[in-house]
């Protein structure tokens, strides 16, 4: 595989990229034997943009995948575009011109590619018009990535910054205030106004937030943990602080 390709697989990965991205498709593998209606429009649309097709063994696919979960389906397309600090200030100037209200995602730390997918996903349903995270020590968009997300990695930027704490800054002087989740405070989620321009802020599990991402935070809140159990899986916990603020936002 060339050095700037990537493999791609899962139904509703592909489906999503090959809506939004058709021109980046070299090869797509199929599972021999697998002819059923959920990959059908997967197949036409692959008709439709001259995408070539081609059938394998269960052995091909699990070897392109690396052993993942691929549902009897792999691409092989060309990089897709990464996003940096010049972009995010792009995405804030449309996002405004629409009539928006900033809204983004901070992960600091979170290494995992099933719990960043799950993030993304979790991002697209919420509104959210970016994730960001570091370069360094973060979980990068791979196949299994954007499995997990189901789709949603081709339509939530993922931003990749050099300086996460000097980023925060910059958004902080663009009036978005950011929120910040930590065990120790005493502040709850509910308890907080959640309108407005706004980025959250989610730690790695275990180790939470670092020092300085915790200290650049305009407040830090926590969920109510009523059970025995200290704490959430982070995409859970970012689903739930993430629709507490739609919740705010629509009424």
């Amino acid at each position: 595989m060339a050095k700037n390709d990537e493999v791609v697989f899962g139904i509703h990965a592909v489906t999503a990229l090959m809506e939004s991205a058709p021109e980046r498709f070299i090869e797509l593998w199929l599972l021999k034997g697998r002819d059923d209606e959920r990959l059908k429009p997967i197949i036409n649309l692959s008709q439709k943009y001259g995408i070539s097709v081609q059938v394998a063994q269960r052995k091909v696919l699990d070897e392109k995948s690396d052993g993942e979960q691929h549902q009897g389906i792999v691409a092989r397309v060309q990089a897709g575009k990464t996003f940096n600090e010049n972009d995010l200030e792009d995405i804030i100037t449309r996002t405004t011109a629409k009539g928006e209200q900033p809204f983004f995602l901070i992960l600091d730390g979170v290494t995992d590619p099933h719990n960043l997918g799950a993030c993304l996903r979790n991002a697209d349903s919420a509104g959210v018009q970016a994730i960001i995270v570091p370069k360094d020590n973060a979980a990068r968009l791979t196949g299994t990535v954007r499995k997990v997300a189901v789709g949603a990695a081709e339509y939530v930027p993922l931003v990749q910054v050099t300086n996460l704490s000097r980023t925060m800054k910059a958004l902080q002087d663009k009036g978005i205030w950011i929120i910040g989740t930590a065990g120790e405070t005493d502040t709850c989620l509910y308890d907080v106004k959640l309108s407005g321009p706004m980025a959250l802020v989610m730690g790695a599990e275990g180790k939470g937030m670092r020092r300085l991402t915790r200290e650049n935070c305009d407040q830090l809140v926590k969920l109510p943990m009523a059970g025995r159990v200290s704490s959430l899986n982070v995409s859970v916990a970012t689903g739930i602080c993430l629709f507490e603020i739609v919740r705010q936002r629509l009424a």
